[in-house]
Formats: structure tokens, C-alpha cells, sequence
């Protein structure tokens, strides 16, 4: 298989899963209170979100590229 086309299969893929979470999301832990031997610590979930525009551009460059793959010199 091509490099060109792994690369398009991996940004459709990519595309996709932008879609279908619509973002990433992370915990991120984080000291609430600190006197001396007492520590408090919380988890914060985060989301970084992917704009769908984003997705749909990347789906649609990934089928570009296996296409072009495809129709390339063997």
C-alpha cells in the first residue's frame, strides 16, 4: 500500500471520529487546597472541541489522497 494512501485512510478515519465526538476530551488534575500535610486535589474534565467544518475537510482530503493513490503509477 502507498504512503499516500495510509495517509488519506488515516484522515478519514481521523474525519470521522471528529464527526461522530465532535472533540477531545482530557482530565486534568488539579490541587484544590494545600495546608501543609492536608493536600485536596480534584479532576477537571476538559473538552477541546473540533470544529466540524475541520472534520468534514479532513474526510474529504483523506478520499483526495487514496484517490489519487489509486490512480498513480503501481
Amino acid at each position: 500500500m502507498k504512503p499516500i494512501t495510509i495517509v488519506g485512510l488515516l484522515l478519514i478515519v481521523g474525519g470521522v471520529a471528529a464527526l461522530i465526538f465532535g472533540g477531545i476530551t482530557y482530565t486534568k488534575k488539579e490541587t484544590v487546597l494545600d495546608v501543609g500535610p492536608i493536600e485536596l486535589k480534584a479532576d477537571n474534565k476538559e473538552r477541546l472541541p473540533i470544529p466540524q467544518i475541520a472534520a468534514i475537510l479532513a474526510a474529504l482530503a483523506g478520499v483526495g489522497l487514496v484517490v489519487a493513490g489509486a490512480r498513480g503509477k503501481p
